[in-house]
């Protein structure tokens, strides 16, 4: 006999538990991670995870200028999401554009997307559950599980989903806005280092008889048109084909 009674722990408390474990692993990613397509990948197999009879997760992306970048954990899901896409039409799309939870019980008796959904149970989805991805009130997309089966999805999945679309938002929003900074960081390194290169070759032209800096620069934008190369690179050319004559010279 025990001093303590043990209590079994309920399907509720469970969930969450699992919920919180994966919440956890999701926020590690950013540490982790430089690419949004690795951590859009991770999204869609933790949510896989979090979800009870999901057979698959699917994450879509929308940017400013209408792209989507998509991922899908198993070939049902991508061939879900593409009818979308080829539609324009569907459950996800809705959920991002009017920023709703949408969820088809049954898709052969759902007539909200009848094109969608027809086409859609040919290739084996019977229910799925969609939710936007909202971060500082901007939906950046929408993520969502589907299944094989009907009625797949109950009222605690829609609310497990969306606790975890909160944070994978987030998440998302985070790994794109540092993948920006860096991609600015670079840009603007190969800036300096082209301002660096072009300085240089202007110096060399100015040696060999160019009237001023903006003579130099001219010509060197001249000899980038006729040879149909960037500035910076016809200024690279021009730096080391003299290198190469003085280290001859030799």
């Amino acid at each position: 006999m025990t001093d303590f009674e043990t209590f079994p722990t309920s399907p509720v408390t469970r969930r969450h538990t699992d919920l919180g474990v994966l919440l956890a692993q999701m926020g590690a990613v950013v540490f982790s991670t430089e690419t949004i397509a690795t951590t859009v990948e991770l999204v869609t197999s933790l949510a896989t995870e979090a979800i009870p009879g999901a057979a698959g997760a699917g994450v879509t992306l929308v940017g400013d200028q209408g792209t989507r970048s998509v991922a899908a954990s198993n070939p049902l899901v991508n061939r879900a999401d593409a009818l979308q896409y080829e539609l324009n039409i569907g459950p996800c799309l809705t959920s991002w554009r009017q920023q709703v939870t949408v969820r088809v019980d049954d898709v052969t008796a759902d007539d909200r997307w009848p094109e969608w959904t027809t086409a859609v149970a040919d290739v084996g989805v019977r229910s799925m559950l969609s939710v936007p991805l909202v971060a500082a009130d901007e939906c950046v997309g929408s993520i969502k599980v589907y299944s094989d089966r009907p009625a797949a999805f109950d009222d605690r999945d829609e609310r497990l989903l969306e606790l975890f679309a909160r944070q994978a938002a987030i998440l998302l929003v985070n790994v794109q806005t540092l993948a920006d900074a860096r991609r600015t960081t670079l840009q603007l390194t190969n800036a300096l280092q082209n301002r660096d290169i072009i300085g240089q070759a202007k110096g060399i032209l100015l040696a060999q008889g160019a009237v001023d800096d903006p003579t130099a620069f001219a010509m060197l934008v001249a000899a980038s048109r006729r040879t149909n190369t960037k500035v910076h690179a016809t200024a690279r050319q021009l730096i080391t084909s003299v290198t190469r004559g003085n280290r001859s010279a030799r």
